[in-house]
């Protein structure tokens, strides 16, 4: 339950999400983590209210930055 749970590798793509968000920054990794696995979980709108606010932070970070 540690390392694979249900909702980690039950994605029809068979991909692990981790296999994708590995190569991103830490914002864009978990925006896509929740969007990822929002339908394999209990409340899918949570999920997507926690990928924004991930977005939101990028937006902002990368903003601050230009």
């Amino acid at each position: 339950m540690v390392n694979h749970p249900p909702h980690y590798t039950s994605h029809p793509s068979g991909v692990e999400c981790i296999q994708v968000t590995e190569h991103m920054g830490f914002n864009l990794g978990n925006a896509v983590k929740y969007i990822w696995r929002s339908d394999l979980k209990k409340d899918a709108i949570e999920d997507l209210k926690k990928a924004r606010w991930y977005l939101d932070r990028e937006i902002a970070r990368r903003e601050d930055a230009a």
